[in-house]
C-alpha cells in the first residue's frame, strides 16, 4: 500500500505542476499586428448561471471558417465550448466603428433574441485567458404594463483593452444604449453588428492581471452572500445535533442506568459482535476515506495556487484525475476492515465499494445528461468525453481498486488469539471476556 500512496503523490505533484501552466496559443507575448486569440464561449441568463449554451446557438454573425477550439477533459466537464469570435482584436490596432456583418432577422430570430434579453442573456468570451462578459440587450419598462415594455438589443460593441510592454493585461467591454435596434414587435429586422477597439497603457505587472478576478469574489455583497449561507449552515447543524442529542438520551436513558451495578453482565455480550450487513459497512468506510483522501489533495492543490480563478476546468480535471489515483486507498481500507470483521466474499466487498460512489452519480449523470441534451444545453458530455472517463474508470480506477484490495488482504489477518469461532454468531453467553 506503500508503493500506491507514493504514486499517488508523485502523479498529483506533476498533475499540479501541469494544471499551474495557463494553456494558450502562445507565451502571452506579442508584437504589433499580432492576432491575438479570441474565443467566445457561452451565453446564458444571469440568474441561472447553471444554464449555459453555444455562444451561436443565438443568430449573431457568423465567421466564414469557425472552428472549435480543442479543450482538456476539465473544460468540457465544466460545460465550456470555445470557438472562433467573429472580432479581430489585433495587438495595439486601434478600430473604429467596425463592421462585423449586415444581416436581415427573420420574425423567429427576432422572437429567440427577444427571449434572450428578457431573461438579461449575458455571453462570456475569453481574449488571450482572459474572460470577460457583456449583455445582449436591455428591457427598457417606462410603463407598468409588460406588454408595453420595450426590447433593444445591443449591435455595438467597445473594446477597451490595456497592455503592458508586449503582453494584455486587462480588457473591458462596454455596450451603447444610444446604438440598439427595436426587437419588440414580430417582423423583419434589418441590422449591421460592429465593434471598436482602443488600445491603451497600463503599468500593473503580466503576473498580477489576474488578481482583478480574485477581488471580485471577495466584494462586500458576495461576502455577504457567504456568510449567510456558513451562519444558517452551523444554525442548521446545530439544530440536527440537539434533537438528536435529545432522542438518543431518551432511547438510551435505561442503557445508562444498568452498568452501574453489574453492568458488564448486560454488555459483555456486545463486546465481541460484529456489525450486521458489514460487507455495506466495510465499503462506506473505503469510499469514505477516498473521498477524504480527494479532499485533502485537492486543498494542498488550491493552498499552491493551482485553482486561480477562472482556470478553466482545472478543478474538475484534478477531481477525475484523484479520484482515480485514490480508488487504492478506497480498495485496502474497505478490504482490511472487511477481514477484520471476518468476512469472507471480499471480492463483492470489493465490488460494492467500488460502485458504492460511482453507481449513484452514474445515475445520476445520466438523468441530468439527458435533459442537458434535450434543451441542447452546454452541460451536455459529447460522446467522446463519456467514452474518455468510461475508460478512465475502467483502466485505472478499477485496477488500482484492486490492488489495493489485494495489498489489504495481504496487510491485514485476523488474530488467532481471538475468539472467532464463537462470538461471531452473536451467542452472549459463549464470549470472552
Amino acid at each position: 500500500m506503500g508503493d500506491v500512496a507514493v504514486m499517488v503523490m508523485v502523479v498529483v505533484v506533476v498533475l499540479a505542476c501541469g494544471l499551474g501552466v495557463q494553456g494558450s496559443e502562445s507565451d502571452h507575448r506579442y508584437k504589433e499586428g499580432d492576432r491575438v486569440p479570441l474565443y467566445a464561449n457561452k451565453v446564458g441568463p444571469f440568474r441561472n448561471p447553471s444554464e449555459t449554451y453555444r455562444f451561436y446557438d443565438l443568430p449573431f454573425c457568423v465567421p466564414e471558417h469557425v472552428a472549435d477550439k480543442k479543450e482538456a477533459l476539465g473544460e468540457i466537464l465544466n460545460g465550456d465550448r470555445l470557438v472562433d469570435a467573429p472580432y479581430e482584436l489585433n495587438f495595439r490596432e486601434d478600430k473604429q466603428s467596425k463592421s462585423v456583418c449586415k444581416k436581415t432577422l427573420s420574425k423567429e430570430d427576432v422572437r429567440k433574441l427577444r427571449d434572450a434579453v428578457s431573461k438579461d442573456y449575458y455571453f462570456q468570451m475569453y481574449y488571450d485567458d482572459l474572460p470577460f462578459w457583456g449583455f445582449l440587450g436591455k428591457v427598457e419598462k417606462e410603463k407598468l404594463d409588460p406588454s408595453e415594455y420595450k426590447y433593444l438589443l445591443f449591435k455595438h460593441i467597445h473594446f477597451d483593452i490595456f497592455y503592458n510592454d508586449d503582453r494584455v493585461i486587462e480588457l473591458n467591454i462596454q455596450t451603447d444604449p444610444n446604438l440598439a435596434i427595436d426587437i419588440t414587435e414580430d417582423k423583419e429586422v434589418d441590422v449591421e453588428f460592429s465593434y471598436s477597439v482602443a488600445w491603451r497603457k497600463t503599468d500593473i505587472p503580466f503576473e498580477k492581471r489576474m488578481e482583478k478576478y480574485s477581488k471580485s469574489s471577495s466584494m462586500p455583497q458576495h461576502l455577504e452572500i457567504h456568510w449567510f449561507s456558513i451562519i444558517n449552515s452551523c444554525v442548521t447543524v446545530l439544530l440536527l445535533t440537539g434533537f438528536l442529542a435529545t432522542i438518543l438520551m431518551r432511547v438510551l436513558k435505561n442503557d445508562f442506568i444498568k452498568p452501574r451495578g453489574d453492568g458488564w453482565k448486560y454488555i459483555h455480550g456486545d463486546v465481541f459482535r460484529f456489525p450486521q450487513n458489514k460487507s455495506l459497512f466495510s465499503a462506506v468506510i473505503g469510499s469514505g476515506t477516498q473521498l477524504l483522501a480527494l479532499a485533502i489533495f485537492i486543498f494542498l492543490l488550491a493552498l499552491v495556487g493551482v485553482f486561480y480563478p477562472y482556470n478553466r476546468g482545472a478543478l474538475f480535471t484534478a477531481l477525475v484525475v484523484i479520484y482515480a489515483l485514490t480508488s487504492g486507498i478506497a480498495g485496502y481500507t474497505a478490504t482490511s476492515f472487511y477481514l477484520q470483521l471476518e468476512g469472507t466474499n471480499w471480492v463483492g466487498n470489493l465490488l460494492l465499494t467500488g460502485l458504492l460512489f460511482c453507481g449513484p452519480l452514474f445515475l445520476t449523470f445520466c438523468f441530468l445528461n439527458t435533459v442537458a441534451i434535450v434543451y441542447s444545453a452546454t452541460a451536455a458530455l459529447p460522446f467522446g468525453t463519456i467514452l474518455v472517463i468510461i475508460l478512465i474508470w475502467a483502466l485505472v480506477t478499477a485496477p488500482l481498486l484492486v490492488l489495493g484490495g489485494v495489498a489489504g488482504k495481504t496487510a491485514k489477518r485476523i488474530p488467532s488469539s481471538m475468539p472467532h469461532d464463537k462470538v461471531s454468531q452473536g451467542n452472549p453467553s459463549v464470549a470472552v471476556v
